[in-house]
């Protein structure tokens, strides 16, 4: 269970504070459920502008978490406790929509793109993105910031689109840093059936295979983490690409950690969010893909390789965000670099025995 403990502000002031539970979410960068109490209990509109503090819970979720809240306007009812103006040092690492107003000025660029039927909502924010869903007469858009230290989104999906069109989301207006998206339809696929993976990842690496050695890529980062081609290109990676990134429409969301390098680090990181049942299912089809368009490659070896090296790709990652993120919000990635290199240590093991166990069955193995 998750308690939020609120201290809102509004023009630069402290005006008190306010706890209660948040039961319909752990997550605490999940700040849609915050907000809409704030706003029916006070008669304002909030924005969280950043996390200040977690006692209990732990890896993102529960415990009793303090936000920092900016309020449009000084509330007329509801109950704030009086207390001390909170210390809350800057930061030089404090990202645009952490600090007062930058919520309201995200909004307002979006605001120049579409015409709203009704209040944004601000349904996450945290030190990776701030989102927000916009109503509008067409159905919901979509508005995100990004930090600097990711990709470029909208430049990526723009790659994308290129060889794909519905493949990403279909990007209405983009400045630096922000992306402004129309709704992917579906639903998040979590719960990933055969039918959604085969509508993913056929088309997922096809967009791949067109875009292997186009010059667009040198923009992107390469990872330090090298694995062997095993005859395959270098191509566009998603760099998270797990099933809660894919829609049912068969769109693939959040390609702010997109980099450039062997296309099994982006298998390795499917694979591992994958129902057991369809891991089987989902190896035969990517393999196959590439087989069929790089003859004489050998997918199963590059993804044997990059089963271990997708966690060390992580905890550089991970490391990333520690060096560009404020310290109060470290909290959100506190242990990841450890947890990521100990499952690199564990899935190399993994690889090295089952590697042992075909030899060893090949040696017992009676000649025809």
């Amino acid at each position: 269970m998750r308690e939020a403990v609120v201290l809102v502000e509004h023009a630069g002031q402290h005006l008190g504070s306010l706890s209660f539970e948040v039961p319909s979410s752990p997550w605490w960068n999940d700040v849609e459920p915050v907000t809409a109490h704030l706003d029916a209990v006070l008669g304002v509109t909030s924005a969280v502008l950043r996390l200040v503090s977690v006692a209990g819970g732990g890896r993102t979720r529960d415990g009793r978490v303090t936000y920092l809240v900016e309020v449009d306007r000084v509330p007329t009812r509801g109950l704030l406790l009086r207390s001390p103006d909170p210390e809350l040092p800057e930061d030089p690492l404090r990202l645009p929509w952490a600090r007062p107003g930058g919520p309201r000025a995200l909004v307002g660029w979006a605001d120049g793109v579409v015409t709203r039927t009704g209040p944004a909502v601000q349904v996450k924010t945290w030190n990776l993105s701030c989102v927000y869903r916009l109503p509008t007469a067409s159905g919901p858009v979509w508005l995100k910031a990004t930090p600097p230290f990711l990709a470029d989104e909208a430049a990526v999906i723009a790659l994308v689109a290129g060889v794909a069109p519905d493949l990403a989301p279909r990007v209405l207006a983009s400045a630096p840093g922000r992306v402004l998206s129309a709704d992917a339809g579906g639903h998040d696929c979590w719960e990933t059936t055969s039918a959604d993976l085969r509508a993913v990842l056929p088309r997922f690496t096809a967009a791949q295979v067109a875009l292997a050695g186009s010059p667009d890529l040198a923009a992107l980062r390469r990872r330090d983490v090298e694995i062997g081609s095993h005859g395959l290109p270098e191509t566009l990676l998603h760099g998270d690409f797990h099933c809660g990134n894919w829609r049912s429409s068969g769109v693939v969301l959040d390609w702010a950690d997109a980099h450039r390098g062997n296309p099994a680090l982006d298998a390795a990181r499917m694979l591992g969010s994958l129902p057991v049942g369809l891991r089987g299912m989902a190896e035969r089809v990517w393999v196959e893909g590439w087989r069929e368009a790089f003859p004489g490659s050998d997918p199963v070896a590059a993804l044997a390789q990059a089963r271990s090296a997708v966690h060390l790709v992580a905890a550089e990652v991970y490391a990333g965000f520690l060096a560009g993120i404020e310290r109060s919000e470290r909290v959100y990635h506190e242990g990841d670099v450890e947890r990521a290199l100990a499952d690199a240590r564990a899935a190399a093991g993994a690889v090295a025995r089952a590697a042992a166990g075909g030899a060893g069955q090949a040696a017992g193995a009676p000649e025809s």
